[in-house]
């Protein structure tokens, strides 16, 4: 199969438990792109929380907060916000049903806030710039909104409380994310095949949570990888090695460059 475009999850997919990216994978990533190959990644994160790996990578493609925004070479060709007051309505929400202590992030196209003060976000040092959010003082449009809570009645009523809002749990954190139905990965991947003029039979797509499964049976190949949750695998056309094994580089390796 000739593939045009490789798609990649981040966590728990290209990136290490540890949050890094072996040299390796970035060495057989640049062999793709030489035979002529797009690179992307398709990552639940926003945009300012995936510089640092951009810049190891160089992605030629960028779907950022889950499928609500999506760069190329570095250009913005598609975003989908909820307005202000949508924002500011999903935030009341959730802070009546879980509690005032909730903890919420949200996503702009160019910051990353989250209602915990920042001495208590260290560990996320991976995240990039984290910006303090005030929920009772924000006003912006936003790409998505994530909730700590596991709760899926109390997910169901915040998505439930503004019009066309989807709620996705991640498997491997008690959160919930909350974007529009048109910001999806499978969404942002249908723009693309228009926007770059390729078939989804030439896209292979690497994951392993909840908000990978549709992107993996969407594109032409789909691959899981071996610490994916049940689900994922289910779907997949092949589960390749986990993430601390570097399994994107071993599958690419040996079924796309040889």
């Amino acid at each position: 199969m000739k593939y045009a475009l490789i798609l990649l999850d981040l966590d728990e997919t290209l990136l290490h438990t540890d949050k890094t990216i072996s040299e390796n994978t970035v060495r057989v990533l640049e062999k793709c792109r030489e035979k002529g190959i797009w690179v992307g990644f398709s990552t639940s994160r926003g945009i300012t929380n995936v510089q640092g790996f951009a810049e190891q990578v160089q992605p030629d493609i960028i779907i950022a907060s889950g499928g609500a925004m999506v760069t190329c070479k570095g250009e913005l060709i598609y975003t989908s916000l909820f307005s202000a007051e949508e924002i500011k309505t999903m935030m009341q929400k959730s802070i009546e049903l879980c509690g005032p202590k909730t903890e919420i992030t949200i996503d702009t196209v160019e910051k990353h806030y989250w209602n915990r003060h920042k001495e208590n976000t260290g560990e996320f040092a991976d995240w990039g710039e984290i910006l303090y959010l005030d929920c009772d003082t924000f006003e912006e449009e936003a790409l998505k909104v994530c909730v700590d809570t596991e709760d899926a009645e109390s997910a169901g009523q915040i998505a439930a409380c503004v019009p066309d809002c989807i709620a996705i749990k991640f498997s491997d954190i008690p959160w919930y994310k909350f974007s529009k139905k048109n910001a999806t990965k499978e969404a942002a991947i249908t723009y693309l095949a228009e926007y770059l003029d390729i078939s989804y039979e030439e896209m292979i797509a690497f994951g392993d949570d909840f908000s990978d499964m549709g992107m993996l049976k969407m594109c032409g190949t789909g691959i899981a990888m071996e610490n994916a949750i049940p689900q994922v695998k289910e779907v997949a056309d092949a589960v390749t090695k986990s993430n601390n094994e570097d399994g994107v580089a071993y599958y690419l390796e040996k079924n796309v460059l040889q």
